[in-house]
């Protein structure tokens, strides 16, 4: 079997949390000069909550304080993340390593796992 080509993310990429109800959508800013087949390239510093990462629905987890706290109904998720990990380290993205299809972030409020699920190229 061939080894799959390395997936760059870009504007647009579909990301998912594992306890999340829907996927959402990575936001690159404009100021970010790289670009892929047209679309801005992402970083691992594209991971702020509500600016990068948009809500995945409602939340699951019950490690959520939210979802706790309501005797573990599903809450609106509210993003959060600190960096993306599992990234390629001999590029540079405007002084960042690259984003790619096999990056991860831990989400903090619901010990959940974002992933990016298709680059959006």
């Amino acid at each position: 079997m061939g080894k799959k080509h390395l997936e760059y993310a870009v504007m647009g990429a579909q990301l998912e949390c594992q306890h999340g109800t829907v996927p959402s959508n990575l936001v690159v800013l404009p100021q970010r000069t790289v670009i892929l087949k047209g679309k801005l390239r992402a970083n691992i510093g594209d991971c702020i909550p509500l600016v990068n990462v948009l809500p995945f629905g409602l939340c699951k987890s019950p490690a959520n304080p939210a979802v706790a706290a309501a005797m573990g109904a599903p809450q609106p998720c509210m993003p959060a993340c600190s960096i993306w990990i599992a990234n390629k380290k001999d590029v540079l993205i405007q002084g960042l390593p690259p984003l790619l299809e096999k990056s991860k972030a831990l989400c903090p409020l619901g010990a959940g796992i974002i992933t990016v699920k298709k680059s959006g190229q």
